[in-house]
């Protein structure tokens, strides 16, 4: 029977495929690391090959894990990094640059002169973003004005942009199809949120030709089929969404006021807000959950750069521990009666103070600081941003006539999911500096779910959203055990390190 289901996860720092049975129970699962490139200070890039050798190798891999054929997919589902660029030519498929990472930093001016000459409105209304370097519509623009002959080659049609997931389409079909989903669309600063579709306002504004753009299709849709000597044989693509997006789907918060936060490279926290889509006063996201039967479901959103990568900086920058497993053991030996504080601010800071140029900070060290303070001033860290962004949906979600957030904590349990939430002592960390529950799921890869949620609804295999509440179970919920004074003191002390490393 064709019951099985494929899901793509290439992210930031890895590619991998999942296989999961009609039950959405993960079987089989290959991954491959990718390789980071820093060419310039504030600049991350990847290379496009390898993006695409790996998301083939790890497909394969899975199949043959299972002992299965690709005879017995229903469908490949995608979700992706958000917001990484990517400029192709549409006869060789070839990248003609780097992809430029949503990490990247290098269009900071370009977005200063924006908001200077008064864009910041015109982009908040129809994208529901800011004018950051985060969004792919500076990126590109990098591209097309820096590329030899890349404007001219678009201007004729010769290009192709798009995200991680349009490149990957292209390559799994063998060029056939130049699409996105509404998801990946909203991330690029081009897309007007509220009508789903490409704004002409906002091409013009970043003198994007349109003639690059992808077409826009449905979260659960048919995506076309792939090459048939890639796995074997042909099999349907039916699901595509970004990784925020997908995991939101994977933690079935599909209820108005559900909350979901990712921790991996960086941290994604999303707030259900139904069919309205709220707009921030607190400097967070205005965004799209998903958008299904042409139906669009919106989210607040905030965005923090850097959550697990800090971890790997403590591996592989400092030296203080040999595997990231190792941080909350050694964050456990940390002397509590040492404050110190660790501002992550590698790649500037997201929300809510979208500060492009502040850069990172360890504060209140000591003679007897050590290893163990930083570990855990590191992994705090996390949680403190968590708490920025909540008291931020807190005011806007209370603007909006709602009361699904109390003081400054959601009133129902966070669900989080990504790499790090595997440390009880990170998540025990969350759980007391919030002061709120905190839901971690049996199937913690919920990205990959997600897009597998995806390509089994469009395959006529899964219930649609609120039904398929039934796929999500609970591992362990972590109680805060912090007494909220003590939270609110700490809380204090991070806002104070926050504002010495602000720019603006």
């Amino acid at each position: 029977m064709k019951d099985l289901l494929l899901a793509i996860d290439q992210g930031t720092t890895s590619t991998r495929s999942i296989l999961h049975g009609p039950d959405l129970t993960p079987l089989a699962s290959a991954q491959r690391p990718l390789a980071q490139h820093f060419p310039a200070p504030g600049w991350v890039e990847h290379e496009p090959e390898e993006i695409w050798a790996a998301t083939l190798a790890t497909m394969r891999d899975a199949l043959a894990q299972a002992g299965v054929g690709p005879q017995a997919l229903a469908g490949i589902g995608i979700t992706n990094q958000r917001e990484t660029t990517l400029l192709w030519d549409r006869r060789s498929g070839r990248a003609v640059h780097r992809a430029i990472v949503w990490q990247d930093r290098r269009t900071a001016a370009h977005c200063a002169r924006l908001a200077a000459e008064g864009a910041a409105p015109l982009i908040a209304e129809r994208s529901g973003l800011l004018p950051d370097p985060y969004f792919s519509a500076t990126k590109l623009a990098w591209l097309l004005d820096n590329v030899g002959g890349a404007r001219a080659a678009a201007e004729r049609g010769d290009l192709a942009f798009g995200t991680v997931d349009s490149f990957l389409l292209w390559r799994l079909t063998g060029g056939r199809v130049h699409a996105t989903d509404a998801t990946n669309a909203a991330r690029t600063m081009l897309f007007d949120i509220r009508r789903g579709c490409w704004d002409g306002d906002l091409l013009k504004l970043f003198g994007i030709p349109a003639a690059l753009l992808p077409e826009v299709r449905d979260n659960a849709a048919e995506f076309g089929m792939t090459e048939p000597g890639l796995l074997g044989a042909a099999v349907p693509v039916r699901g595509m969404a970004g990784d925020q997006h997908a995991a939101m789907l994977g933690q079935a918060c599909f209820a108005p006021g559900m909350v979901k936060s990712t921790y991996g490279t960086g941290c994604f926290l999303l707030l259900n807000t139904g069919d309205t889509a709220v707009p921030s006063k607190n400097r967070l996201l205005t965004t799209l959950a998903w958008q299904l039967d042409g139906r669009r479901t919106y989210a607040l959103e905030g965005a923090i750069f850097i959550a697990g990568a800090a971890v790997q900086w403590l591996r592989d920058g400092l030296g203080i521990i040999k595997d990231a497993a190792e941080s909350g053991a050694l964050a456990a030996r940390a002397d509590p009666a040492q404050p110190v504080y660790f501002v992550p601010a590698f790649t500037g800071l997201g929300a809510p103070h979208w500060d492009a140029e502040a850069r990172g900070a360890i504060l209140g060290l000591t003679r007897n600081t050590g290893p163990a303070e930083i570990c855990r001033a590191a992994l705090e860290a996390v949680a403190f941003q968590t708490r920025d962004l909540v008291e931020a949906m807190q005011a806007d979600w209370g603007a909006a006539g709602t009361t699904v957030l109390r003081e400054a904590v959601p009133m129902t349990t966070l669900r989080v999911d990504g790499g790090m939430t595997a440390s009880d002592y990170a998540m025990q960390a969350l759980a007391d500096l919030l002061g709120a529950p905190v839901d971690r799921p049996e199937v913690q890869e919920t990205t990959a779910l997600g897009a597998a949620y995806l390509a089994g609804l469009q395959a006529g295999l899964l219930p649609p959203p609120g039904p398929a509440v039934a796929h999500w179970r609970l591992d362990r919920r972590f109680h805060p055990a912090m007494p909220r004074a003590e939270a609110d003191r700490r809380h204090a002390g991070w806002q104070d390190a926050v504002r010495r490393v602000l720019t603006r």
